[in-house]
């Protein structure tokens, strides 16, 4: 055991000088790139400091700039250069030594490098550490990849380990965790535990969707097949009864359909066979459209878009965003009593973020139950009498998660509930 903490010590040993290594060597690229910036931008503010010279100078003595004169410097040794100015003739205009010039430009330009090099110094140590400390996860995994890479057990830790996983039963709930009782199995001991738990969590999961979704169709069948059984003694003979089992086979049987349709798109979803369609959409014209087809379909209720969000677009799914608002409307229309008002609107919040919101005259959502109404199935206890899957709000926080949008719920018992999209 001690020559294994030896190794593991020499190796981080090891690791720390490549790091110190490349930390140094990633230092001096950027202190090397920092420098050449610097530079350029020094010799850009030196040209640009003797083209504003020039420039002043001419218009001072000459009292106007024209494209018409030729221009150029003359002169053979360093402090003899002359600026030279001439007509189209050739006719010198001006001529003045710019060495003064030039000596008080490049010491601008010189004072501004050593500036820049004097603040590179001060700040190394804080850019050091501020690069060891992006690498240091870097210098982690690598060794704990090294350890991984070294681990060798013997014989009858790999039987432990074994005579362990024939013991977790699948479907356990807070089971003990995983132990080995072994301190060289430590890290497999975590590891598993941690997948283990995430396991459990997802089986939990998939067993109350299949249970939620049995009891939900459950239901349906068991009305077809009650009507089915009265229509086989009675129905034959008697239209009324005929006519109501008909009635309910057909009503249960849309039911249904929308219940499978609507599992089969989660599923989809869920599998990552449902892709995004994104292109530009209009957000204004989109609720305006929604707005128009309420206000056809659901004659009971009154609607009203208020304005606000002219021009504002996003990337977006336009037929699967109109599903979710679609779907936070139909809960409005269904929970609000008829002739009161249902209000469309959509624009930018406080941050500038684009919204969609639909606010309604309903019964409201009890603060407790505001954290679940997004799970599937779930039903409050105010409207589980109601017609209902307990799916579409699912469904539409599927699409704006996809759509990287949040929702913001204000709701108050017997007032209302205005939800907001935000993306």
């Amino acid at each position: 055991m001690s020559s294994e903490k030896k190794k593991s010590g020499k190796t981080r040993r090891i690791s720390d000088r490549r790091m110190s290594s490349i930390t140094r060597r990633l230092h001096w690229y950027w202190i090397r790139r920092k420098l050449a910036r610097s530079v350029w931008a020094d010799l850009l503010i030196a040209i640009l400091l003797s083209a504003g010279w020039c420039v002043t100078w001419e218009y001072s003595k000459l009292g106007s700039l024209s494209a018409d004169r030729s221009r150029y410097l003359e002169g053979t040794a360093p402090d003899q250069i002359f600026y030279m100015i001439a007509d189209e003739s050739g006719k010198v205009l001006l001529r003045e030594s710019i060495v003064m010039p030039l000596r008080i430009i490049l010491g601008i330009a010189a004072g501004l490098l050593a500036l820049q090099l004097l603040g590179m110094i001060f700040s190394y140590f804080r850019e050091d550490r501020k690069i060891r400390k992006i690498m240091a996860p870097i210098n982690e995994m690598a060794l704990k990849a090294d350890e991984l890479s070294r681990l060798s057990f013997s014989e009858d830790k790999y039987q432990m380990i074994e005579q362990a996983l024939t013991h977790i039963q699948p479907g356990q709930g807070e089971a003990v965790p995983l132990s080995f009782g072994d301190s060289d199995l430590t890290g497999v001991e975590a590891a598993m535990n941690n997948l283990l738990l995430r396991m459990r969590d997802t089986y939990r999961q998939q067993a109350r969707f299949v249970n939620d979704a049995s009891h939900e169709l459950r239901t349906p069948i068991a009305v077809i097949q009650g009507y089915a059984n009265m229509l086989d003694r009675w129905g034959k003979s008697d239209e009324k009864i005929l006519e109501e089992g008909i009635t309910a086979i057909r009503s249960e049987s849309e039911h249904m359909n929308h219940l499978v349709e609507q599992l089969l798109f989660l599923a989809r979803g869920d599998s990552g066979k449902t892709q995004l369609s994104l292109e530009e959409v209009n957000i204004r014209e989109m609720m305006t459209e929604i707005y128009e087809e309420s206000f056809m379909i659901d004659e009971n209720h009154r609607y009203r878009l208020k304005d606000g969000g002219d021009g504002i677009t996003m990337q977006a799914d336009p037929a699967l965003l109109k599903q979710a608002v679609r779907i936070l409307i139909d809960n409005a229309a269904k929970y609000t009593k008829e002739g009161d008002e249902i209000i469309l609107s959509c624009g930018r919040n406080e941050k500038g973020a684009p919204y969609l919101q639909v606010q309604d005259q309903g019964i409201g959502i009890a603060e407790s139950e505001v954290p679940h109404i997004f799970e599937r199935f779930f039903r409050s206890d105010e409207v589980r009498s109601s017609a209902g899957t307990g799916l579409g709000l699912s469904i539409a926080k599927w699409i704006i998660d996809k759509h990287k949008g949040t929702f913001e719920i204000l709701s108050r018992q017997d007032l209302g509930t205005r939800i907001r999209i935000v993306f």
